[in-house]
Order: C-alpha cells, then sequence, then structure tokens
C-alpha cells in the first residue's frame, strides 16, 4: 500500500508529463494519464468549445465536468480554481468575473504552472494568477473566494476531508463552490484500485458518491446540490490492462458505476456558535 506522500508523487509526476502533450494526446489516455487506450477515447471531458472565454491551448482535455458553467460566477467576483492546470477553466472563470473580479489558480505541479503562466502572459490578464501549492494546505489566506471551481482534481487526493476543510477555510461566509469529480457506486475490482495509471487517471482514487456527499455535509456546507450526474464508461481496452477477460465481465455484471457528478455547496453566513452556558443548548 502506498503512502499519502507517495501517491501524491506519482501523480505530481504523472501531470508533468501531461503538462507537455496536447489535448488530443491526452484525450487517448486515461484521462491523461499514459497511453493505455488503442483509440482515441474522449473519455471524461465534456464539450468546453461553446462557453465564453474557452481558449483551445489552456485546455488539456482532463476535465470530467463544466464546473464552471454551473458556478454562479458574478462581475467582481473572486474565484479559486482547484488544481488548475493549463488555466482552462481559470480563464473561463475570468470571463465570467470580468476585469474587476480576480481568479487564482492553484496546482501543486511545476510544469502545469509554468505553462498556465506562459497561457495567461500571452492574454495579457492581469487580474488572473496561478499559485504553485498543494490544495489541502492552499497559499490563500482565509475567507478569500466568492466562489471556488474544481475539475477532477479531488478524486487525486489522498486526503479529501483536508481538501474540503481547506474550501470551507477559504470561502467567504456565503461563498459556494461548484466541483465537478468522479465517485462511484459500487467497488472496483482490486486491480484498478492498486493501479498507478488509474489512480492519475482519475479512477481509482474516486470514493463512494455517498461518502463524497457526506464529507461536504460533515464540514458544515448547506445547500448540497448535485448539478449534473454522468456515467462514465471506461472503454474495455483500458480495462483489459488490468483485468482478465473473466475479471472484465465479472465486473461489468457487478453493476459498479463509475460517475461524474458536479456538486454545488455554500458556506453558511453564519458559522454554528459553540453552546456556552446552561440556556444555550
Amino acid at each position: 500500500m502506498q503512502t499519502q506522500e507517495e501517491v501524491k508523487e506519482l501523480v505530481r509526476q504523472k501531470y508533468s508529463e501531461i503538462a507537455l502533450q496536447d489535448k488530443e494526446t491526452n484525450q487517448s489516455s486515461c484521462c491523461g494519464s499514459g497511453g493505455c487506450s488503442t483509440e482515441v477515447y474522449n473519455i471524461m471531458a465534456d464539450d468546453y468549445t461553446q462557453l465564453d472565454g474557452y481558449n483551445p491551448d489552456a485546455d488539456l482535455g482532463l476535465g470530467c465536468g463544466l464546473p464552471t458553467q454551473f458556478a454562479k460566477i458574478k462581475k467582481g467576483d473572486v474565484v479559486i480554481d482547484l488544481g488548475s492546470g493549463a488555466g482552462n477553466d481559470a480563464f473561463i472563470a475570468r470571463n465570467e468575473t470580468g476585469e474587476t473580479g480576480k481568479v487564482i489558480g492553484i496546482d501543486f505541479t511545476p510544469a502545469m504552472i509554468e505553462r498556465a503562466r506562459q497561457n495567461n502572459e500571452v492574454r495579457g490578464f492581469n487580474n488572473v494568477e496561478f499559485r504553485q501549492g498543494d490544495i489541502e494546505k492552499m497559499p490563500v489566506t482565509a475567507n478569500t473566494a466568492d466562489v471556488i471551481v474544481s475539475n477532477c482534481v479531488l478524486n487525486l487526493v489522498p486526503n479529501k476531508d483536508g481538501v474540503i476543510k481547506e474550501i470551507y477555510r477559504v470561502l467567504k461566509p456565503g461563498g459556494h463552490f461548484s466541483i465537478s469529480d468522479i465517485v462511484l457506486e459500487g467497488e472496483l475490482p482490486k486491480q484498478i484500485k492498486e493501479a498507478a495509471e488509474m489512480y492519475a487517471g482519475c479512477v481509482a482514487g474516486a470514493i463512494q458518491k455517498q461518502v463524497y456527499l457526506e464529507l461536504i455535509e460533515a464540514n458544515g456546507f448547506t445547500n448540497i446540490t448535485v448539478q449534473k450526474d454522468k456515467a462514465i464508461i471506461i472503454p474495455d481496452d483500458i480495462l483489459s490492462t488490468y483485468l482478465s477477460a473473466e475479471q472484465l465481465a465479472a465486473f461489468k455484471e457487478s453493476g459498479t458505476g463509475i460517475t461524474s457528478i458536479t456538486v454545488y455547496a455554500e458556506k453558511p453566513t453564519e458559522e454554528k456558535k459553540a453552546c456556552c452556558g446552561p440556556d444555550c443548548c
């Protein structure tokens, strides 16, 4: 069993490689994690091309939803994009928040930060910045963001509860998030769970959908809403890399669902106060 730090280093290495690839190469692999499919599959990513602010050279095809489309971003908002990659969601968020707002992208892969900063320099946006950092310990002060978005990133983080706590800390009271992520209903085969490529490919690190939603609620968020829910079908030629024909057939018959969900939730405007005396409970 790999430690959390080993898992994070695996992800860092894989996404450093991905930062040097183009969208077509990434889409021919398991969420960009390596050339493990014999054909080009757009396995998880949704079509961004119709969204205002879309920049093709910032789109590496690594997402599993369109969180910025659902994020209710207003002019002047401060928006944080977790796992910002080459800047795709950050630039779309900037289109929504306008010149009076601010967008901060956070990614812990130096190569991704470099690519995003290059993309930003070409566009000359002075209210978009990219910070290298771990989203379990964001390089952002508390109560900074009006909106947080993230696209297919939390499943890559071993300590998901820690990230959700950080999201709560960094959001302003009354702020909200819209996050797209991969979740499960049912169990993955052991061979998939333990495959490094499938972890970096956004599948093996996914947790149960109900557990995911309960983590959000347990950390104090309210008005939790699943904004979008779509099935993810992993092609047989990818699965057969890890499963025998019999195991593959059994997996398909198990009813296990791999799903992309986009979840919205709000940080309350007032935090609950601890009971401080005999009459307040």
